[in-house]
């Protein structure tokens, strides 16, 4: 029988390495104590360039440049959607803000296309935004997540990535 080789250094990191055995190699913890850290998907991306949106209507955000996506999971040319392959539970934040007054605005997540959270702002000073910060399941298969913004009127979002942001990650897998 092979052993477990447990490696440590000054960092206070610790690798486990399971032994070359055919067949599914399972790690179990104790439910009780101890953190297990899980690299699952993250993104960030924000508006970078004009996009008009008409007064009343709800309109998905262009979060076209990616600050990063460490799975490859949001497509930021074409659907501008977070789609990850792991299932739990994301950690899930978006900011609109207007380049000029605004009467009323919101922000919202859609989740396979129905809106599924809500933030609102009755705001009528330039550069005030509106931001939504949720916590979201996901099935890591099909589920996928959009930014939406509705103005009562015609607005630009400002094109900036301090402004106008969406983002998700792993906070726990399922």
């Amino acid at each position: 029988m092979s052993s477990v080789v447990i490696a440590g250094d000054t960092s206070g990191s610790i690798t486990l390495a399971a032994p070359a055995v055919a067949g599914t190699t399972v790690l179990t913890l104790p439910a009780t104590s101890g953190t297990v850290m899980v690299n699952g998907a993250a993104f960030s991306a924000y508006l970078s360039s004009t996009q008009n949106i008409s007064a009343n209507t709800w309109t998905k955000v262009q979060f076209q440049t990616e600050e990063f996506d460490t799975n490859s999971n949001y497509d930021n040319s074409s659907n501008y959607r977070f789609t990850p392959t792991v299932a739990g539970y994301y950690q899930v934040n978006a900011t609109v803000t207007p380049s000029s007054a605004n009467t009323a605005m919101a922000v919202s997540i859609y989740k396979n296309g129905s809106q599924f959270k809500r933030g609102n702002s009755i705001s009528n000073v330039a550069g005030d935004g509106v931001t939504i910060s949720v916590l979201i399941y996901m099935n890591g298969t099909t589920d996928y997540i959009e930014g939406y913004w509705f103005t009562g009127t015609t607005q630009t979002p400002a094109a900036d990535l301090r402004y106008t942001y969406f983002q998700a990650y792993l906070a726990r897998s399922a």
